[in-house]
C-alpha cells in the first residue's frame, strides 16, 4: 500500500484514557500510517474522571472508510450504544475496514452496531452481561480474534492488542521493535490482574468500587 494506512480512534466524553492512549502509543509509531482521534465533531472530550481531555481533530464524517478502527471503552459507552449516528458510521466503516477492533467496553459499541452478532468477543470482565445482551458471546480471554474483528479485554489489554495488530498490519519484527521502543515489559506488583487470579472476595470488592465510581461520575455529569 503506497498511501498511508488510515487508523482512527473514536473518542467521546467518559472514555477511559488508557483504552485510547495505549493503542495510540503503539500504532502511531508504525511506518506509513495516518492516525486520527475522531468524534462527532472536532474538539476536546473529557475522560471518565473529567481531569484529562483528548482532542478529536476530525469528525466521523471526515473518515467514512478508515482502514483500521480502534474503539476504546469507558463509562461513556453506555449512552453511545443508543447513538444512531455513531452506530451507522461504525457499520459503514466496518464494511470496508481491514481491521475493526475494540478495547474494554468499546466492544459494546461493536455489538450494538450488530458487528458482533453471534461472535465470540471480550470486554472488561465486569461488562460481560452487557456484551451478551447485545448479541455477542463473551469469552474470558485477553484478546479475541474473529476474522478481521479483534476485541481486547479491559484497559491495559489495549496495548497487547495493538502489538498483535501491528504484527498483522506489518510483520512480527516490526511489532517486536515497537514493543521494545515503548519498553513494554510488564511486571505488576500484584498478581491479581484477572478474575481467575483475583479470588471472589477481591472481585466483589472491586465490583463495589466500580459501582461507587459510576455513581460519583453520574453526579459530575
Amino acid at each position: 500500500m503506497d498511501r498511508p494506512l488510515v487508523i482512527v480512534i473514536p473518542i467521546f466524553n467518559g472514555l477511559t484514557a488508557l483504552d485510547a492512549i495505549g493503542p495510540y502509543e503503539v500504532l502511531h509509531r508504525l511506518p506509513n500510517v495516518s492516525l486520527h482521534f475522531v468524534s462527532h465533531q472536532p474538539g476536546l472530550y473529557s475522560t471518565d474522571k473529567s481531569i484529562l481531555s483528548l482532542q478529536a481533530t476530525g469528525s466521523f464524517l471526515d473518515f467514512p472508510h478508515p482502514d483500521v478502527i480502534v474503539f476504546p471503552g469507558g463509562f461513556g459507552t453506555r449512552s453511545l450504544i443508543h447513538d444512531r449516528s455513531i452506530l451507522d458510521w461504525l457499520r459503514q466503516a466496518h464494511s470496508t475496514s481491514i481491521f475493526t477492533t475494540s478495547v474494554c467496553t468499546g466492544s459494546l459499541l461493536l455489538a450494538a452496531a450488530g458487528i458482533l452478532n453471534g461472535l465470540e468477543a471480550t470486554t472488561h470482565w465486569n461488562a460481560f452481561n452487557e456484551l451478551e445482551r447485545l448479541g455477542a458471546k463473551p469469552v474470558s480471554q485477553r484478546i479475541v480474534k474473529q476474522g478481521k474483528i479483534i476485541t481486547a479485554a479491559g484497559v491495559s489489554a489495549g496495548i497487547d492488542m495493538a502489538l498483535e495488530l501491528a504484527a498483522l498490519l506489518r510483520d512480527e519484527e516490526t511489532a517486536k521493535i515497537l514493543q521494545l521502543y515503548i519498553e513494554y515489559d510488564p511486571k505488576p506488583p500484584y498478581d491479581v490482574g484477572s478474575t481467575e487470579k483475583a479470588g471472589e472476595e477481591l472481585i466483589d470488592r472491586t465490583r463495589e468500587f466500580i459501582k461507587k465510581t459510576k455513581a460519583s461520575l453520574s453526579k459530575i455529569e
